[in-house]
């Protein structure tokens, strides 16, 4: 794509990546076919390409962001389909967090707009604060179908019917603490405690220290580790996103000064995406750069890292697992085997979803802020997951579980639940019961 930014924009590094990137996109159009927007949607201007015109035009003029670029910019689920598609090697991800900046620091949003967002970047980020938004949202419950009725306020209901009716006590494994090995040492980690999934789900970072401790590795949760950035990031809040950034880096440093680390472990995989990121996020802070890129090096999924432990193999169980393949998973880590050999080896029969490579519309905050499109991109991903006739839905990324067992009777867990539990671990609350149906 030929640009023509003058010198004096390209003297801003952000302005300068984003025009490299805009200069490799050869309009070819493959990744209209892979972006869930578009193909739901059916808007050019809703494509990944659609947007890159928009961005290209914006940033080019210098113009601040206006109505209709905010409201294709906001339509992007950041799933990455379009850069597993593209051939040309188009650095999307970049390209879209940099509009997303451009967005946030030029155009003042609608107030219910800007109160919303406001609200999640204040809540969702804070383990404490979330925890109390959930105990609220069972008490306003009841008015969920007058606030449906009200646009201004869909947000909030769609917040009602993600938040579950009960919440999870607090987990012993999500304060600081060192978990020894109960066999030969063979590697010490850290473990991501996260910020919305010990909330909802504790029992993910339970079953992965249970599971990394009897096989002999070290676990340590850290003092003093904060929310690792994506939530504010992919909201264009750039300062708040470096500010977690660099708080975990610090963190993290002092673990290996202290004991040295093998791995930082993440059990979240849209928290995987951007801690592996950090190093480019921080690239510019002279202080930092270094830093950032050590600790993007050590960030592994739970199941990359269990990947290199050599695990034995069980028999086959007679339960069929469709594995639903997170975006942030497939397309922003690029990790697509690693869990299903687990699995597989682990005794289950794994199940591939058709259109595997669609979001389920989860996507951090869009099925808050984009309720509509998140709800028919859910039903499109519930029909193909139902349709393997599997017994559980396996998957790496808390988003997505809640998202998709809104839809679907079937239970939903994390990998790393069912691998703890292969692997000599006690059975899954969610399973017990469990009859697995015909093969």
């Amino acid at each position: 794509m030929q640009t023509n930014f003058t010198p004096e924009q390209l003297a801003d590094p952000h302005v300068a990546e984003s025009e490299a990137i805009l200069r490799k996109c050869v309009h070819c159009g493959f990744c209209t076919a892979t972006c869930p927007t578009y193909v739901t949607l059916g808007n050019e201007l809703d494509s990944p390409r659609g947007r890159i015109y928009l961005i290209k035009d914006m940033l080019e003029n210098g113009r601040p962001a206006d109505a209709e670029v905010v409201t294709h910019i906001d339509r992007c689920l950041s799933c990455l389909a379009c850069t597993t598609t593209c051939p040309s090697g188009v650095d999307y991800m970049h390209l879209i967090d940099h509009a997303r900046v451009h967005v946030e620091n030029t155009y003042k949003r609608p107030l219910m707009d800007r109160l919303t967002r406001n609200v999640l970047a204040a809540v969702l980020p804070y383990p404490g604060r979330f925890r109390l938004a959930l105990r609220l949202a069972n008490l306003v419950r009841p008015f969920k179908g007058l606030l449906k009725r009200i646009p201004a306020l869909k947000a909030f209901a769609a917040t009602l019917d993600l938040a579950p009716r009960s919440i999870p006590a607090l987990s012993p494994f999500a304060k600081p603490g060192l978990h020894a090995a109960q066999a030969e040492r063979r590697g010490r980690v850290a473990i991501l405690t996260g910020c919305a999934q010990p909330v909802l789900d504790p029992e993910i970072n339970a079953a992965t220290i249970r599971l990394l401790t009897r096989l002999g590795v070290e676990v340590v949760v850290p003092e003093g580790e904060v929310c690792c950035g994506s939530l504010v990031h992919h909201m264009g809040r750039e300062e708040q996103a470096l500010a977690a950034a660099r708080a975990n880096v610090d963190v993290w440093l002092r673990e290996i000064d202290a004991g040295g680390l093998d791995a930082i472990i993440i059990t979240a995989s849209g928290c995987g995406t951007t801690i592996k990121d950090y190093g480019h996020m921080l690239r510019l802070d002279p202080a930092y750069a270094e830093k950032a890129a050590r600790i993007s090096a050590l960030a592994k999924d739970i199941t990359e890292y269990l990947a290199s432990l050599d695990l034995p193999s069980h028999m086959p169980r007679g339960i069929a697992v469709a594995y639903h393949s997170a975006c942030s998973m497939q397309h922003g880590q690029k990790i697509t085997m690693a869990p299903k050999l687990l699995l597989k080896a682990a005794g289950f029969t794994v199940r591939d979803p058709a259109e595997g490579h669609l979001c389920c519309g989860s996507a951090g905050t869009y099925n808050i802020m984009q309720p509509e499109i998140s709800a028919e991109l859910r039903a499109r991903k519930v029909r193909n997951i139902e349709a393997t006739k599997a017994d559980i839905i396996a998957t790496g990324n808390i988003g997505c579980i809640t998202q998709i067992a809104t839809g679907t009777g079937i239970p939903i867990l994390h990998t790393v639940e069912l691998l703890d539990w292969a692997h000599g671990g006690e059975m899954p609350m969610k399973l017990k019961g469990l009859q697995p149906a015909a093969a």
